[in-house]
């Protein structure tokens, strides 16, 4: 995977739509992102991360702010990256929801994710999906990385840098199985379960045939066994599946069947003795029947030749009816002929009559029928040539309208030709001086618009200043309202203070008087001792309890410390109108207004000059294009122009010999049409006319042959004439129907007089009248019956030995081939077991990562070669299939060997530098090997977020050593980091720097990259 080009607009901390060309640092091979802290390095690969993927690294399980906070309510959000994958080239354009100020009304509305992806197929984009959904899913089969996965290989971004190193064996073989393809093995893993399944639902499917076929050979044992064959499987021992054990069960049904095929043969005998009985009954019964038939054949046999004497003389009428049939039989194909020549004949008479009649009628071919058969034939010959020429000329006068008006056409053409060169050059004559003005304008309107920005800067300050002084005055308003509260509350404090100080005076002269109230004449006062009292004090009638004086104090305390608030408020207020005042420069708003009004006059004046100067240049440059396309456009109507006339020349001439030739075979005709349609009526009558004569000819003749054979034919056969003839004529069927009853007669005849012959011979002897069969009848039915019940018994006992020996016979197979299934159940379920990484598998490797442990290998050893150089031989990674702990699957670890102790430890001891470089090494040899490998995943494009930073100048300087190497394998290698060295070390740079308006922009320093050795 090779990355092309990115377009990053309102997207991080970039507003303004901001283009990276990262081919133009192809030549180099590595290119620094450099930049202030926070100005928007790392956005630049989350644009790259969330094009393909739709998501941030740095935003996992937060809040996603991917629209940039400078963006206004109408500007927009999306990131574009073009990247080449599998040797074809790619753009994927994304944008996340973000909300948008609604088109009508007020308020905003959200503006939903999308996506677009294309392919660059001959030089044009050519869509292939749309919408974030399935632009994610062709991404995932044409990167054939997921985000975890590209994170880990090719964008190694902050805070994931080395998870690939320290990742566990199932997240490092997710991420290999993706990069070398070898999801096929894990596929032979599930196969082999699902064959391990398989055979043993075979096992169980056949044991379970066995049992089936015993159970079912049990319930055909007869009474007698039945009870000892429950005693023998009770008493079977049963295997570990619980099962009774099939091998005594099926001795027990060999016994059961050997009782069952014993009393088989014994009711066969009864059988074979109830038949004998049975066939003796048959044959006395048989006797009977045929003596009896033999007596009721001869008394039908009388009747039936009494009959057929009867019918004698008829038969004799169809003998002699058959045989004149059989004589006129040979004269029905003349017949036949002399019937047909006549009729013929007659219809061709008429044909030509009818046909002569039609052209009397007929004033032009009125003459025709006084042609004799040779005039018509060489009348048509004539007329046939005549057509001929005329039709060549039809088609020529057809076409005559629309050569005229194609003629009409291009003489118009050369006029409309010769008009607009003449116009052409009217309109170029004005171009000169048209260009003059222009330029006579140009020349003060470049000097204004040249001011443009100094004016933009200038409006920009006074907007500053003019925002400045209404927050001024707004901050005025905002400390008179504070210092009246200030005011207020100062006041209202006094008063709580005051309240206080009332209720406490109150209290004392309550206190006071109620003292006065007991004070006694001559006795001393309890407060001043004095045994006089001039002036006791009077009670209030208003006491003051505590709570009165804890409310009014409480009271105190809220007012004091509103009257603070108060008074905080007015000084920040007043410092805040401070502030404000000082960055209007001094300028009230009536003035900062003016020198906004001003300062936009000002901008909308230069505006307006650039977009007059543009609108200038733009014009001097189409006169341009004008007058060279006006030099072009003269130059090619010329050239039509002479070859259009040269056309015109030679479609007049063509024109004029069409005129000549329709002329000449029109004759006396209105149109050439007309002539050939009279002569095609003359020509097809004549030879109508000539084919009837001909054909009655040959029909007359044809007659008379035909009725010369028949008389012929008549003369020498017995009939008196031709009628008689037909008259004797028979049709075959009626010939076959005669035939067959004298036959039929004759036949019945002779057989029932033999019949009879027959039958008084074997009757002699015999009496008349009929004997009585109705004894022997109903011992038959006896001996039947008790032949029948014993076949049945013997049937019934011969099939249950049959069905017990068959059922034997398929249960010793299926038992048989338990044993072989089960054998073939042990060794694919141990193969199964073995490559799903269980016992036998001792190191509890799967097929897959057996295959994966051998590349890993590779990408250690790859690694290795970099990683001993940057830590000048200190560490080097080995690949370890060592058993995990607690059962977790093992065969992809990685370790890291210190050469300065000799011993393995893991990666995770490493510190943060030793981390950085044994994770870059790493992702430099798996970027290799997956390269190397055909059909997987080629990685020319490697980002570097941070991590140098925590190596020391030694290290540093092997590391970029190490890097400075990749760019012989046509690798592209981005780097962010703040040390200095990088910068002076790399000079092709991608400088990212925020502005001071905020927004961060992208200036890519492609001259220095373009300008480095390969």
């Amino acid at each position: 995977m090779k990355l092309h080009r990115v377009e990053l607009e309102g997207f991080g901390p970039f507003r303004e739509r901001q283009v990276v060309d990262f081919d133009a640092f192809e030549a180099d091979g590595i290119f620094l992102i450099s930049g202030r802290t926070g100005a928007g390095k790392s956005s630049v690969l989350d644009g790259v991360c969330f094009a393909l993927y739709g998501g941030v690294p740095r935003y996992d399980g937060t809040e996603k702010r991917l629209r940039s906070d400078h963006c206004g309510p109408d500007d927009p959000t999306s990131v574009a990256v073009e990247f080449t994958a599998a040797g074809r080239r790619f753009r994927v354009r994304r944008s996340p929801d973000y909300p948008r100020r609604k088109r009508r009304g007020e308020g905003y509305t959200v503006v939903a994710a999308d996506a677009e992806l294309a392919e660059l197929v001959d030089g044009a984009w050519r869509g292939l999906a749309s919408g974030p959904r399935h632009v994610g899913l062709e991404l995932d089969e044409i990167l054939g990385l997921s985000q975890q996965q590209f994170l880990q290989v090719i964008l190694l971004a902050q805070n994931r840098f080395a998870e690939f190193l320290l990742a566990k064996n199932d997240d490092r073989q997710k991420l290999l199985r993706r990069l070398f393809g070898t999801r096929t093995f894990e596929d032979y893993l599930h196969a082999f379960e699902e064959r391990r399944r398989a055979t043993e639902r075979d096992v169980a499917d056949a044991t379970g045939a066995a049992a089936l076929l015993l159970g079912e050979a049990e319930r055909l044992v007869p009474d007698g066994a039945s009870g000892d064959l429950d005693r023998e499987a009770a008493a079977a021992p049963r295997d570990a599946a619980g099962s009774s054990a099939v091998g005594a069960r099926f001795d027990a049904v060999e016994r059961g069947a050997q009782r069952a095929d014993y009393r088989a043969e014994t009711l066969r005998n009864a059988r074979d003795a109830a038949e004998a009985a049975h066939r003796r009954a048959e044959d006395h019964h048989l006797a009977m029947r045929r003596l009896r038939q033999m007596q009721e054949d001869r008394e039908r046999s009388r009747a039936a030749l009494a009959a057929l004497d009867a019918e004698a003389p008829v038969i004799d009428v169809a003998r002699r009816e058959l045989a004149a049939a059989h004589d006129a039989e040979g004269l029905r194909a003349p017949l036949d002929a002399a019937a047909v020549a006549h009729a013929d004949r007659s219809s061709a008479e008429a044909a030509v009559q009818a046909l002569v009649d039609d052209l009397g009628s007929a004033a032009e071919d009125g003459d025709l029928p006084s042609f004799s058969l040779e005039a018509l034939d060489a009348l048509v010959r004539q007329l046939t040539g005549d057509l001929a020429v005329s039709r060549d000329a039809e088609a020529t006068e057809k076409g005559m309208d629309a050569a005229e008006q194609a003629f009409a056409d291009d003489v118009a053409r050369v006029r409309g030709e010769e008009e607009l060169i003449a116009r052409l050059d009217a309109d170029r004559a004005r171009i000169p001086a048209q260009r003059a003005v222009v330029e006579s304008e140009l020349a003060p309107v470049r000097d204004a618009a040249a001011g443009r920005d100094a004016a933009r800067i200038r409006l920009d300050e006074a907007r500053a200043r003019r925002k400045a002084a209404a927050e001024a005055v707004g901050l005025a308003e905002r400390a008179v309202v504070a210092e009246q509260a200030a005011l207020a509350a100062a006041e209202a404090a006094a008063g709580a203070n005051e309240a206080v100080v009332s209720l406490l005076r109150r209290r004392a002269a309550d206190r006071a008087g109620s003292l006065a109230a007991g004070l006694v004449e001559g006795e001393p006062c309890p407060v001043c001792g004095s045994a006089e009292h001039p002036h006791p004090a009077e009670p209030t009638g208003d006491p003051v309890s505590d709570d009165d004086i804890a409310r009014a104090e409480a009271g105190q305390q809220q007012a004091g410390k509103r009257a603070r608030r108060a008074a905080e408020e007015f000084r920040a207020a007043r410092d805040a109108e401070a502030q404000a005042a000082a960055r209007a420069g001094g300028l009230d708003l009536d003035a900062a207004t003016t020198a906004v009004a001003e300062a936009e006059a000002a901008f909308a004046a230069a505006t307006a000059a650039v977009a007059e100067r543009d609108r200038l240049l733009a014009t001097l440059e189409t006169l341009g294009l004008l007058e060279a396309e006006a030099a072009q456009e003269r130059e090619r109507l010329t050239a039509h122009l002479a070859a259009l006339r040269e056309d015109v020349s030679a479609r007049e001439a063509e024109l004029r010999e069409k005129r000549r030739v329709v002329a000449a075979a029109r004759g006396d005709h209105d149109s050439v049409a007309a002539r050939v349609a009279a002569l095609t009526r003359r020509c097809d009558r004549a030879t109508r006319l000539a084919a009837a004569r001909r054909a009655a000819l040959t029909a007359a003749a044809a007659a008379d042959r035909a009725a010369t054979d028949r008389d012929g034919r008549v003369a020498a056969s017995g009939f008196d004439d031709a009628a008689a003839a037909r008259e004797a004529l028979r049709t075959a069927s009626e010939r076959d129907a005669l035939d067959e009853r004298i036959r039929t007669h004759q036949a019945a005849f002779h057989a029932e007089r033999d019949r009879l012959r027959d039958l008084e011979l074997a009757l002699a002897g015999e009496p008349e009248e009929f004997v009585d069969v109705s004894a022997a009848e109903s011992a038959l039915v006896a001996a039947r019956d008790a032949w029948m019940a014993a076949v049945d018994a013997a049937a019934d006992a011969t099939g249950t030995a049959e069905r017990l020996r068959a059922l034997l016979g398929r249960a010793r197979v299926a038992l048989g081939e338990v044993a072989g299934l089960a054998e073939e159940h042990h060794v694919i379920a141990r193969l199964a077991d073995t490559v799903a990484g269980r016992a036998p598998n001792t190191h509890r490797m799967t097929l897959e990562s057996f295959v994966l442990a051998a590349e890993l290998e590779e990408i250690v050893a790859a690694a290795n070669l970099r990683l001993g150089d940057m830590s000048s031989g200190r560490y080097q990674l080995r690949h370890t299939d060592a058993l995990a702990a607690r059962g977790a699957a093992s065969g992809l670890g990685l370790e890291i060997l210190d050469a300065h102790t000799g011993a393995a430890r893991p990666a995770h001891s490493l510190s943060g530098g030793e981390t950085f470089l044994a994770s870059l090494a790493l992702a430099l040899g798996l970027a290799e090997v997956v390269t190397a490998r055909a059909g997987g995943v080629r990685l020319d494009t490697l980002f570097i977020d941070e991590g140098f930073g925590s190596l020391d100048d030694d290290t540093l300087e092997l590391a970029m050593a190490t890097l400075d190497e990749l760019r012989q394998g046509g690798r592209t290698v981005g780097l962010i980091s703040h040390v200095a060295s990088m910068k002076e070390r790399i000079p092709a740079q991608l400088h990212v720097r925020a502005t001071p308006q905020g927004p961060s922009v992208i200036r890519q320093d492609a001259a220095a990259a373009a300008s480095l050795p390969v």
